[in-house]
């Protein structure tokens, strides 16, 4: 085997369906030297991958992953949240920075970055602080934070409280040339822990009114339309602020993404008081939901983000209002999609592919593409396998999924990061050829 044989192999008989150039067929696909080569029939090579009655597709790309590195560790890792992207079929993944330290220096991203090529099977990119320490008042130096390695600046975990410390940090890092990641939030209207309602007076438990994100959502919007700021809006939870979002396109450089959870899920689960099921923002009504869900098919939220938020199994089985909030979401995305939504005939494949691959990897580098000469980052499903979330079969070093105990249909069986299989369920697939 020659030195160019090694960095090639051919990928046979998959359904191969790019959003991006609309190519939706059965073909085989040559990669080499970490990009794709060719497509077309009847491909060969020393090194070949029997994909018949697969589906391949770009690569995932996930703008919002809590990893907990640095400081919490035992949550997440790089290595295991990697693990857990991959398994997802995430080819690349945004860290935000709301750490133990926070990622609010230069110093701190670097050695992130540093930690990151050791570790991550995955392409990952640090999300450094809008503000000092996430505390809402003093800027981070955005500049230095970019030459340092930083990808974007966000506020996520906590929002942003000051309208004006916002827009003086859209205004910096515009200058800086560095997107902003905005978790929309009025914290003088989200005083309780799930949505304001019918199901929260019957639980005892305190809610916050919808237009804590509403009212947040709209000064984000009203801000990016006048600095010029590239502000992108995550975990979009409300009809309302899709539709702000959608008011806001041709007026401001602004994207939005939901999460898989506000697609799928409602809050009738806060019936249950279960700490499991506590997150911010909260689970929502059904005509919420829907709407959401309406946006995304429609393009008006760019994207699908996971909010891959891994939690001490101690820290959600507490009372609900003491528990901490968030899900886990890299492994079960795609499939927890695919069966509630496509399945249930409210988003087709294509569009969903869109959102999850083809969209946010536009979004973080020019990638999501199945082109010959894009990079070779891809993820291989099974459309057909059911499966159950249990678990035995996560990856993550946290257990806190809402869909535990639930039956998916589809799932990732291999993910290709730079021609190289980075998560393979199929290897006895594999072969060479002498």
């Amino acid at each position: 085997m020659t030195g160019n044989d090694v960095n090639e192999l051919v990928i046979r008989h998959s359904r191969i369906l790019d959003p991006a150039t609309g190519l939706d067929e059965v073909a085989d696909i040559r990669l080499h030297a970490g990009r794709i080569a060719e497509i077309g029939d009847g491909l060969r090579g020393v090194r070949e991958l029997d994909a018949d009655g697969l589906h391949l597709f770009p690569g995932f790309v996930d703008v919002h992953a809590h990893w907990r590195t640095p400081g919490r560790e035992d949550e997440e890792s790089i290595e295991s949240g990697s693990a857990a992207a991959a398994a997802g079929g995430f080819t690349g993944v945004v860290m935000m920075p709301n750490t133990d330290p926070v990622v609010d220096k230069p110093a701190i991203v670097s050695g992130l970055l540093r930690r990151i090529e050791r570790e991550s099977r995955v392409r990952a990119y640090v999300s450094a602080a809008l503000h000092a320490g996430l505390g809402g008042e003093q800027l981070t130096e955005m500049r230095l934070l970019k030459e340092a390695g930083a990808f974007c600046v966000s506020d996520d975990g906590l929002g942003t409280a000051s309208a004006g410390v916002l827009r003086n940090g859209m205004l910096y890092a515009r200058t800086a040339d560095l997107p902003v990641i905005l978790h929309c939030e009025d914290h003088t209207l989200a005083t309780g822990v799930v949505h304001e309602g019918a199901y929260a007076a019957l639980a005892g438990v305190p809610g916050s009114p919808a237009s804590a994100e509403d009212a947040a959502t709209a000064t984000a919007l009203i801000l990016a339309a006048e600095t010029g700021a590239k502000v992108h809006i995550t975990h979009v939870s409300t009809a309302l602020s899709a539709a702000l979002v959608g008011f806001f396109k041709e007026r401001a450089e602004v994207t939005a993404d939901t999460t898989p959870h506000h697609l799928t899920l409602t809050e009738g689960l806060v019936s249950t008081l279960d700490g499991m099921y506590r997150v911010n923002p909260p689970l929502r009504p059904e005509e919420d939901r829907d709407g959401v869900t309406v946006a995304l098919r429609d393009g008006v939220l760019d994207f699908v983000a996971t909010d891959h938020a891994p939690h001490a199994s101690e820290e959600k089985e507490l009372p609900f209002e003491e528990a901490a909030p968030g899900f886990l979401g890299h492994e079960t995305a795609f499939a927890t999609l695919y069966t509630e939504l496509v399945l249930g005939g409210r988003l087709s494949l294509i569009r969903l592919v869109e959102a999850m691959s083809r969209a946010p990897g536009r979004w973080v580098n020019g990638s999501g593409s199945l082109q010959v000469g894009a990079p070779a980052d891809l993820a291989l499903v099974d459309l057909s396998e059911e499966w159950t979330v249990g678990r035995d079969v996560l990856l993550s070093r946290s257990s806190n999924s809402p869909y535990l105990g639930r039956s998916l249909t589809g799932r990732v069986v291999g993910t290709i990061v730079g021609g190289e299989m980075i998560y393979d369920r199929i290897g006895t697939r594999l072969g060479t050829r002498t």
